[in-house]
């Protein structure tokens, strides 16, 4: 867990956490932004990513892990995957003020990411989920085509037991919370986005782009999670 200091008093602390198969390097240049701009940010890396043992338990654990110290409310900003364990902790996590679903799964307790899928799974889950076979056209469509090859190199296998693992908590209740949608996503259909958003029961914004906006549009995904960040802390 990484963290960046904040100029902005009484500001939230946006806590990013990323998707299946990546780090916490994917929010690079968008924390770069924001710093630039005032705000704290932090970070955390899933163990599912990369680990076979580690499913969302051990992920929501990190994620809570990723809160302690911080002073003041918190923003989570999940993105695809993370959605599944920040679900998970968002109710019983101290701090947290608002959840941003970036192209985000929120699914209901007794689903997994797999079972929203209508996907069959094993009762005792083993092995990776590997790499897309083309992962620049299904994280990064509109990527520069130099960034999308840096990124594809920085990818890992991701735990089965995070795909089909279920939600056995979820806080939407509890915390308001806010539904990104990006319009052009391969990875995670608009029409499943438009789903999940729905059950948000908060703000829905859109962003024109593919799955991984934080790199094809840093300046506008900055600028919307600035925004939402505000406006629920104000």
């Amino acid at each position: 867990m990484r963290g960046a200091a904040d100029s902005r008093p009484n500001a939230p602390t946006l806590l990013h956490v990323h998707g299946a198969w990546h780090g916490s390097w994917c929010w690079d240049r968008v924390r770069s932004l924001l710093a630039a701009d005032g705000w704290a940010t932090r970070v955390v890396d899933l163990p599912s990513a990369g680990q076979e043992a580690a499913g969302v338990q051990e992920d929501a654990r990190e994620v809570l892990r990723g809160l302690e110290g911080v002073e003041g409310p918190v923003v989570v900003v999940a993105h695809s995957y993370a959605g599944v364990p920040v679900t998970q902790v968002v109710a019983e996590a101290p701090g947290i003020a608002h959840v941003v679903h970036l192209t985000a799964y929120r699914l209901e307790v007794g689903e997994s990411v797999l079972g929203y899928h209508g996907v069959a799974v094993a009762p005792e889950p083993r092995g990776f989920r590997p790499v897309p076979d083309d992962p620049v056209a299904t994280f990064y469509g509109d990527v520069p085509q130099r960034e999308a090859e840096v990124a594809v190199a920085r990818l890992v296998p991701q735990s089965t037991k995070s795909f089909v693992e279920p939600l056995t908590g979820a806080g939407r209740r509890a915390v308001p919370s806010t539904y990104v949608v990006c319009e052009r996503d391969r990875a995670l259909r608009p029409a499943l986005q438009e789903d999940m958003a729905g059950r948000t029961a908060g703000p829905v914004h859109r962003l024109p782009s593919h799955h991984s906006p934080f790199l094809s549009m840093p300046g506008a995904c900055a600028s919307l999670l600035a925004r939402i960040a505000h406006d629920a802390t104000a």
